[in-house]
């Protein structure tokens, strides 16, 4: 459900429908179904703060429409594979089946197939619009860091992000390419534009896109929260086309042959350092006159590309892990051995709980039913007193009175403490 929000946000702002159904993983006729279906129930972007994920969907999808367009397959991918030994055309339609079993039959698909090829000897050439793709992947060469104490050694990952238009880059070193250095790379590369484009093109890196399909690209949803963050699109270049991926594999070369190679015989101990020096060298490689073109990448992205980014939000992306949750008969739910209250009618429901350094939210259907500041310590309680029924409301309150003007009696000190268990205690 929470594709058909993306869909809407996306659509309202300019994205074509191929470009939607690549970032969101579905087929373009998808799309369009939901597109037409908003339409004509009246929903248009932005959405209304009530209207949560589970009412959207009953809206736009009362009955279900039979899609009008077939699904079809990636016929460059066919090609591909068919000059592979033993891989045959009935194969690659029941491949395409098993993925979309209301697709074409194979005499169908093989004459659409036949039709395509005879097309191919146009070729397009990508214009890069100003402001609207950044392109980004880790270089292939890595670096190495060295513990001062131990002599042992690691491979720092380096991370590239090349602006379509103007060729801008930033660059960067982190220890690892998992999700959050992936998503914190992210987030300085936009800092360090000063604006965020269109739409981010990744390469299928795991940490991004959890499958590389050729029919479903899947993004990972904590990617997804950070396009929503800065209301971009992620638009994952496409398995074994090389175009898509063009403009950020020179990018990368460019990088391992004027940051990388100058670096390839110093010895750095700390990522801090590497990056210090990274930041030296990509400086000297955004002012480097071009050979063929006057001024040089600062110069067009100034010129170019910085008046076309999109304005950043002024709260920066905080990276948070998504989990799912089953509500307790207590209505609260178990995060890493510590409980969160929920309101209690959600008892036995699954919720979605987005974890970040300091924060718990939970989600119901897309709708925030509850926050807490996270634990630091295992069996802590975080209860909302409008999250408890009625009838638990009055026994608490029944009972904390009377220990509260016990308290009193003692001091405002215990009166304070007692205050804190109540709401802080841990879960028996």
């Amino acid at each position: 459900m929470r594709k058909i929000r993306e869909i809407l946000r996306l659509k309202a702002d300019g994205f074509s429908d191929r470009q939607i159904a690549a970032s969101i993983g579905s087929a373009r006729s998808t799309v369009q179904d939901c597109v037409r279906r908003a339409r004509e129930a009246g929903v248009a972007w932005p959405l209304p703060f009530e209207l949560d994920e589970a009412t959207l969907q009953a809206t736009l999808y009362r009955r279900e429409v039979p899609l009008s367009r077939t699904p079809q397959p990636d016929f460059a991918y066919l090609q591909g594979e068919l000059k592979r030994r033993g891989v045959t055309r009935l194969l690659l339609w029941q491949e395409y089946k098993a993925v979309e079993p209301e697709g074409w039959q194979y005499s169908v698909f093989c004459d659409q197939y036949r039709r395509w090829l005879r097309t191919q000897e146009l070729v397009f050439r990508q214009e890069h619009v100003p402001g609207d793709k950044l392109f980004v992947d880790y270089a292939g060469q890595t670096v190495l860091i060295t513990d001062r104490l131990t002599g042992e050694t690691w491979a720092a990952q380096i991370f590239v992000a090349t602006l379509g238009a103007s060729n801008y880059s930033f660059v960067e070193a982190t220890a690892s390419q998992q999700l959050p250095d992936w998503l914190g790379s992210h987030v300085r590369a936009l800092q360090y534009f000063g604006g965020a484009p269109r739409a981010i093109v990744p390469d299928n890196l795991k940490s991004g896109v959890t499958q590389a399909h050729r029919y479903e690209p899947d993004i990972n949803p904590a990617y997804q929260e950070f396009a929503e963050h800065y209301n971009l699109a992620i638009l994952p270049a496409r398995v074994r086309k090389p175009r898509d991926k063009a403009k950020v594999e020179t990018g990368v070369l460019i990088v391992e042959r004027w940051i990388l190679a100058r670096l390839r015989n110093r010895v750095f101990f700390s990522l801090e350092a590497l990056n210090a020096a990274i930041a030296e060298l990509i400086e000297y490689l955004n002012t480097r006159p071009f050979k063929k073109l006057e001024g040089c990448r600062r110069s067009r992205f100034l010129e170019l590309e910085q008046p076309a980014l999109r304005p950043l939000p002024l709260r920066a992306y905080e990276f948070g892990e998504w989990r799912r949750s089953k509500v307790h008969p207590d209505y609260h739910i178990e995060v890493d051995r510590a409980y969160y209250s929920v309101p209690y009618r959600l008892i036995g429901e699954r919720v979605d709980v987005r974890l970040s350094a300091n924060a718990v939210e939970i989600f119901h259907h897309g709708k925030l039913v509850g926050a807490h500041p996270r634990a630091q310590e295992r069996g802590r309680r975080s209860t909302r007193r409008a999250h408890r029924p009625d009838q638990h409301v009055a026994v608490i309150e029944h009972t904390l009175t009377r220990t509260l003007l016990r308290a009193a009696a003692v001091g405002p000190a215990t009166v304070a403490l007692i205050e804190h268990q109540a709401n802080h205690r841990r879960h028996p």
